[in-house]
């Protein structure tokens, strides 16, 4: 039977309104989407005050974004910082080895590269940058481990994208400041094996590291930069500690420095130590390596301003003259003690004064660095010649001498020179409530600073005594006598750095 349009078209609209009244909640309806407001002039331009300036820019009312200059230097910083070991230490402990071993030297730089790289991707960064341990409703032990540990939320780096997270910097994306913090952390462990080098199997290099990362630079690191570290004195308002380390005094060079010391200790001198001479093969990569090292540490010092602004050009200036007055004095304490200023003592002085103003950089003035590295620069020539030659240890490359030393001298006088004109965050809010402010108004950070020294030497010395001790009764530590005369370049890795084809 026909039926007309009319009354098909009502019967639909029977069954509908039926439809409707039996189950609303089965028919979905989308709202209308609220417009974000358009920001106002005055928002955008404090806005774009807070990016020039890399300040939070929360009050303006407009979510912090990456910025591309920021982001920019900070790129071009991560790569300087690699650029640091590869190629640079490649170069440098690679010249001042003997020609058998310095292949040995370009195997460590890059197979702890890959190795780091893959720990910090996995949980590394987690546990340094972090910080849901501390948060509500965390159980008491994690909540204990927390001015130790971060958190576990960026394991495999999930969600570490180009969003910044706001704990670290404000204007760059996280996994750029991911990726800037993994070239110091795989910088740190490659420093350890210039004092080992010429002498320790290289299976053995790999699983110390391994261990060394897990059980020191991961609990140090966060300690001195994670959001909820004990020693974080700028940016934990919660601080145990209130210590300043701008660019990684406790965090790179007394770390490597000290657990060097260690390390060389239990591992003995190298076969013929004393009785042969063991001098560089090649002054000419070692002073390349040199000046790539220099060059890099802009990235290293600088760039830990997190930004391109007026802190990261402080460093830079205060990075340049500390290494300029110890890569003078070094050579000027040979010239008037032995009438020759060395090719050695120029790359060794300008080392010294480099690491010695890592933790001060971004906190003193032009003037407070040329302190540092002339400081540096006499304490760690000391170091390197009497205090080695009286005690007869083999530090094969002076990491001890240059790194440790310089490293605990600069942190201390960080603490002595340290200046809110140099870096206004050491009167910010969080320094205020941690009691930071007040050590650096009533002149008493050094005493802090000592606090900060001593404790990272109670985590260093005792956790790479008792690596070493593992890795020899598992691995073992050097190869037989007759290997280490043969060199291990051929040993090891089954090269040689030169071959002469007549």
């Amino acid at each position: 039977m026909h039926i007309p349009s009319c009354s098909a078209s009502r019967i639909l609209s029977l069954l509908v309104a039926a439809i409707l009244l039996m189950a609303p909640s089965a028919i979905l309806i989308a709202a209308p989407a609220t417009p974000t407001p358009t920001p106002t002039l005055e928002q955008r331009v404090a806005y774009a005050e807070a990016e020039r300036s890399n300040s939070d820019p929360s009050a303006t009312g407009i979510a912090p974004s990456a910025s591309p200059a920021h982001t920019a230097w900070m790129m071009v910083s991560a790569a300087l910082v690699l650029f640091m070991t590869l190629p640079g230490l490649v170069l440098f402990y690679g010249g001042l080895v003997r020609q058998k071993n310095v292949l040995s030297m370009a195997a460590l730089c890059l197979g702890l590269t890959a190795l780091i790289s893959v720990i910090w991707w996995a949980f590394g960064y987690s546990l340094v940058f972090g910080k849901n341990f501390a948060a509500e409703g965390a159980s008491p032990l994690t909540h204990a481990l927390s001015p130790f540990l971060g958190g576990s939320e960026f394991f495999f780096l999930h969600g570490v994208d180009g969003v910044p997270n706001t704990d670290y910097a404000y204007w760059i994306p996280q996994n750029v400041f991911c990726i800037f913090q993994l070239t110091f952390a795989i910088i740190t462990p490659v420093l350890i094996f210039g004092a080992s080098a010429e002498r320790m199997k290289f299976t053995s290099v790999i699983l110390f590291a391994f261990l060394w990362f897990l059980l020191v630079y991961i609990p140090l690191t966060h300690m001195v930069w994670g959001a909820t570290g004990l020693l974080n004195g700028v940016w934990n308002p919660k601080a145990a500690v209130p210590a300043i380390d701008f660019a990684g005094g406790m965090v790179v060079e007394m770390a490597s420095g000290w657990s060097a010391l260690v390390l060389c200790l239990i591992l003995g001198k190298r076969r013929g130590f004393g009785r042969e001479p063991m001098m560089p093969h090649s002054m000419v990569l070692a002073s390349v390596g040199t000046g790539i090292l220099w060059v890099g540490w802009y990235g290293f010092n600088a760039g830990s301003a997190l930004a391109a602004d007026g802190i990261a050009a402080n460093a830079f200036l205060t990075t340049t003259l500390a290494g300029a007055t110890a890569s003078l004095v070094w050579p000027l304490i040979e010239f008037l003690q032995r009438g020759k200023p060395s090719v050695l003592g120029f790359c060794s002085g300008a080392v010294a004064g480099l690491v010695g103003i890592t933790p001060a950089c971004g906190f003193v003035t032009a003037g407070g660095a040329v302190i540092v590295g002339a400081a540096a620069g006499i304490i760690s020539y000391l170091a390197c010649t009497t205090i080695k030659r009286a005690f007869r240890y083999d530090d094969t490359l002076d990491v001890f001498g240059v790194h440790g030393v310089s490293g605990t001298i600069g942190l201390f006088l960080t603490g002595v020179l340290a200046s809110v004109a140099a870096n206004p965050n050491l009167a910010a809010s969080v320094a205020g409530a941690n009691g930071l402010k007040a050590a650096v108004e009533g002149g008493t950070l050094w005493l802090v600073q000592l606090k900060a020294i001593g404790i990272t030497l109670a985590l260093v010395v005792p956790a790479t005594l008792v690596i070493t001790l593992v890795v020899r009764a598992v691995a073992g530590l050097r190869p037989g006598g007759e290997i280490e005369s043969q060199g291990l370049d051929i040993h090891d890795h089954g090269e040689e750095g030169y071959t002469l084809n007549g």
